[in-house]
């Protein structure tokens, strides 16, 4: 029964419902991720925060978490754990003091470095099944449901 006390169709299959396919896919993906990532013991999530600063600088605290389509709470995690990893550092802003400026240090730059090829192959390794043309219209039909 669904919370609205009604029975589900007759039809009704969780395989091949969305929410259940992106999921296992979205596990799938992340499995490929950590084990391309080694050692390094990185989230996706960590990853793209990471990624993230690496491409844009230093960030507000709001603004990674905007830029990584995180929540708040989850994005505070997030650098947290990679503050007591000395992979960032969080510092005042010098534009507002009020709001809390994120950066890579250095340990955290040349981890982003040494990594990008194995983020790229964990990309890669997911969409392996995929022809090329295939690859393209995933990515673009993902595009438009986001």
């Amino acid at each position: 029964m669904d919370d609205f006390g009604r029975l589900p169709p007759d039809d009704y299959l969780l395989a091949g419902q969305v929410h259940h396919r992106l999921r296992r896919a979205h596990q799938r993906a992340s499995a490929i991720f950590i084990d391309l990532i080694g050692d390094h013991q990185l989230t996706p999530t960590q990853w793209g925060a990471l990624a993230t600063l690496h491409a844009e600088g230093p960030l507000s605290q709001n603004q990674l978490g905007r830029l990584t389509y995180m929540d708040p709470a989850t994005t505070q995690g997030v650098i947290l754990r990679l503050v007591e990893r000395n992979l960032v550092e969080r510092q005042p802003d010098p534009q507002d003091r009020r709001r809390t400026s994120v950066r890579l240090t250095r340990i955290g730059e040349a981890l982003v470095v040494d990594l990008t090829a194995n983020a790229a192959a964990a990309h890669e390794s997911t969409l392996a099944p995929l022809t090329e043309e295939e690859r393209v219209q995933f990515m673009a039909l993902l595009a438009r449901l986001m």
